[in-house]
Parts: C-alpha cells; sequence; structure tokens
C-alpha cells in the first residue's frame, strides 16, 4: 500500500478506517472461499468422503483468511519499514538545511565581523595619519618660525630642523628646499655680522642633498636660487636637475667641479673665482649674460646638452683646456678682458664667436672643429693661436680683426677658410693657413680676401 505525500513533500498519516477495510476484505475473501469450498464438499456421495471435504474447506478457508491477514501484516510492515527510512532521510536533509542556515549564519557573521574589523582599522589608520600630518604640520610650522628668529643661533636650529624633517619625510622635501632656496633669495639682513654663517650653513644644507651615492642624498632636487646672494657656494660633485642661479650674485670661491647637469643649468650670474672642470651630464647649461670677475676654469668639462654662453664677460683669464662640446656652442658677443684657452677643446657641434672679444690671448692649439667654425666680426687684440688646430667643416673669419699675432701653423682645414676682408695688424708676424690671400691695406693693416 503506497502512502501518499503532501504536496508540499510531508508524509501523510494513514486512515484507520484503511486498516479495518483491509480486515474486512480478508474475512469477505476467507468466507467466500470457504462456502464455495463447502458448497463443493456437499457434492460427494458418501456421507465420509462429505465430512472429510467439508473439514478440509473449513481447513482451506481459514488459511486463506490468515495468509490474506498475513499479507496484510507484511504490507504494514514494510510500509512502517518505508516510513521510517523516509523520515530518516527527511531528518537528515532537514539537518543538512539547518546546518547549511548555521553556515551561512557564521559565514554572515563572520564576514561583518570582518568588515568591523576593517573598518575599525581604516578609522585607526585615518587617525594615525591625520595624527602624523598635525605633527609633521606642527614641526614644519615651529622650524619655518625658528628660521625667521631675529637670532642667528636660533635661524641655525631651524636650518637643521628642517634638514632632520625633509630626511624624514621624502614627501616634503621639494617644500623644504623651496624654503631654504627663498631663505638664500631674500636680502641679507642688515647688521647682523652671522647671518653670513647662517647662509652658508643653508648653502651646505642644499648641497650635502644633491650628491648621488650620499646616504644623504634627495634625488631629483630643483634649485631655485635666481637672484640670490651665495658666498663660497660649493656644488663639487653634486647632481643640478633644472638648477637655475639666474640674476645671482656668487662671492668667494665658486665650485661646481665634478658636478653633473640634468635638464637645464642656468647660470646667468656673476661669479668671482669659479671652477667647473670636469662638469658633465646630458643638461644644457646656459650661462648667457654671466659675469666672472675673477679667474673661470672649465678645464675637462663635457657640456653634453650644449653650452650657451652669449654676451658673457670674463675679467681675468678663462680656462676650457680640453673641454667637450657635443651640441652646438655659442660665445656671441662675449668678452674676454683676460687670456682666453681652448687648447686641445673638441667641438663635436657647430661653434659660433661672432662678435667676440679676446683683450688677451686667444689660444685654441690642438683645438678640433668638427662642425662649422664662425668667427666673423671677433676681436682678437693679442695673440691669436690655431696652431695644430683641426677644421673638419667650414671656417669663417670674416671681417675678423686680428690685432695681434696670429698662427695657424699646422693648422688643417677641410677646406679653403672665409676670411671676407678680415684684417691683421701690418707690424707683426702672422703665420695663415695654405692658399690665404693677404693685401696691404695701408701702413697699419693687412686685409685677407677670400679667392
Amino acid at each position: 500500500m503506497r502512502v501518499k505525500e503532501a504536496p508540499d513533500g510531508r508524509l501523510r498519516v494513514m486512515p484507520w478506517w484503511l486498516v479495518l477495510l483491509g480486515l474486512l476484505l480478508a474475512a469477505l475473501l476467507g468466507w467466500l472461499v470457504l462456502d464455495w469450498l463447502l458448497g463443493e464438499a456437499d457434492r460427494a456421495s458418501q456421507p465420509d468422503t462429505r465430512a472429510t471435504l467439508r473439514v478440509d474447506a473449513i481447513r482451506t478457508g481459514l488459511t486463506v483468511v490468515a495468509g490474506t491477514g498475513g499479507g496484510l501484516a507484511l504490507l504494514l510492515a514494510a510500509r512502517r519499514q518505508w516510513i521510517g527510512e523516509r523520515a530518516q532521510r527527511h531528518q537528515e536533509a532537514v539537518a543538512a538545511r539547518d546546518q547549511e542556515h548555521r553556515e551561512r549564519v557564521q559565514a554572515h557573521t563572520e564576514a561583518v565581523a570582518a568588515a568591523a574589523e576593517r573598518h575599525q582599522e581604516r578609522l585607526a589608520a585615518a587617525a594615525e595619519h591625520d595624527a602624523g600630518e598635525r605633527r609633521l604640520t606642527e614641526l614644519y610650522t615651529r622650524a619655518v618660525e625658528l628660521l625667521g628668529s631675529d637670532s642667528a643661533a636660533v635661524r641655525l636650529g631651524g636650518l637643521h630642523a628642517l634638514e632632520r624633517l625633509g630626511q624624514d619625510h621624502p614627501a616634503q622635501r621639494p617644500t623644504i628646499v623651496a624654503v631654504l632656496c627663498a631663505y638664500l633669495r631674500m636680502p641679507p639682513a642688515d647688521g647682523e655680522p652671522r647671518e653670513t654663517e647662517v647662509r652658508r650653513s643653508a648653502q651646505r644644507v642644499l648641497t650635502r642633498r644633491l650628491r648621488p651615492g650620499d646616504p644623504a642624498h634627495w634625488p631629483g632636487t630643483v634649485l631655485d636660487l635666481s637672484g640670490a646672494r651665495l658666498d663660497g657656494f660649493d656644488a663639487s660633485g653634486c647632481e643640478l636637475v633644472d638648477a637655475d642661479f639666474s640674476g645671482a650674485v656668487f662671492d668667494g670661491a665658486t665650485t661646481f667641479a665634478g658636478a653633473t647637469v640634468r635638464g637645464r643649468l642656468r647660470l646667468g650670474a656673476v661669479l668671482a673665482d669659479a671652477v667647473l672642470d670636469d662638469l658633465a651630464g646630458d643638461g644644457e647649461v646656459v650661462l648667457d649674460d654671466a659675469r666672472f670677475t675673477g679667474r673661470a676654469s672649465f678645464d675637462r668639462a663635457r657640456f653634453g646638452g650644449g653650452l650657451s654662453c652669449r654676451r658673457a664677460a670674463f675679467t681675468e683669464r678663462a680656462s676650457f683646456r680640453g673641454a667637450g662640446f657635443d651640441r652646438p656652442t655659442s660665445f656671441d658677443a662675449a668678452r674676454f678682458e683676460d687670456g682666453a684657452t681652448f687648447a686641445e677643446a673638441a667641438f663635436a657641434g657647430g661653434l659660433s664667436m661672432e662678435h667676440t672679444e679676446f683683450a688677451g690671448h686667444a689660444d685654441f692649439r690642438g683645438a678640433g672643429f668638427a662642425d662649422m667654425a664662425l668667427f666673423r666680426w671677433t676681436v682678437f687684440a693679442a695673440e691669436a693661436w690655431f696652431e695644430r688646430a683641426r677644421f673638419a667643416g667650414a671656417a669663417n673669419f670674416g671681417r675678423a680683426r686680428f690685432q695681434g699675432p696670429a698662427s695657424f701653423e699646422g693648422a688643417r682645414l677641410h677646406r679653403p677658410p672665409q676670411v671676407d676682408q678680415a684684417r691683421a695688424a701690418a707690424g707683426v708676424a702672422h703665420v695663415w693657413p695654405e692658399g690665404t690671400t693677404v693685401r696691404r691695406l695701408d701702413d697699419e693693416w693687412l686685409v685677407l680676401v677670400d679667392r
């Protein structure tokens, strides 16, 4: 007997009347079988046979009733077994659903707890960051206040406080460098004899952070010292990234020896003794309108990004011995009031020295010109030495004026030089390149003409 299930999957309880109906059907079946067998037994002719058959009929009827009842009992037992198994599966399914629900609840609880923990961590990090920023602002403000003190000793303390702050907080370095540069750009305090030492300390703080390989190096530091007054500025070995010294005044000995230029170095300033030996890098060096009141040395410097020295003035001797010029170089309208040497210099790009004036000797012995060399309207007031010079490109001395002896002995020119009415003093000895046409203009001057 199949037990029906409710539409929602739950088991139905079998009604009691179904059991009673089964018993009645078993009894009815037994009675019908018994009646049929007794009727067959009564047809026997012999009384003994008839009695035996009736007994057998009764026994058979009872057997049928008993068998039917046993079948019903087995059916009920099977049903109980099936119900037990079904109930067990149902309990297992319910237990599984309960376990799944508990796991979902547990996962949700853990997710909520993790989210709350992350939120607390973010709040704590934000609070820590805010506290750090407030502390940093307080330290910065305090250091700047010290830098503005009337006392030189207090200002020194402010300098070192800013330096420590920048060392510990890299993000603040551009601001701190800008503050120190602004301090140096301000006019020195009047009536304060110790201000010079404070300003020198500020210079050392800056240059100390510009030397690669030093643990204190601040890479990418940009200096804006335009219009500043600097004393004994020492940037030897420094890396100068877009450094601007336009209009600055350098007192004392200034050195950029061994410095590396990145971007552009603007040095249109007033300098006393200046040493730029072994300067290197791929940046452009701009010396337009610079004034060198003392000796200027650029020996073995390598101008990888070019050199512009227009209208520059060199009061004392200037030396570019062994320097390398990888890009076009200009000394247009520059003035050398004392001797200037470019011996063994290598001009890989073009050179322009138009309207340049050499009041002292001009030494280009052994120099190499890989491209065009322009000396038009150049004034050589003293000796002009181009001995062993090498001109791979055009050499133009048009309208130049040689007031002292000129010597091109051993010079090698790829093509005849262009002289175009250049003049030379008649009373001194000259050695001109082979094929140069020289004519006497008057008692004082010779004139050189192109063929």
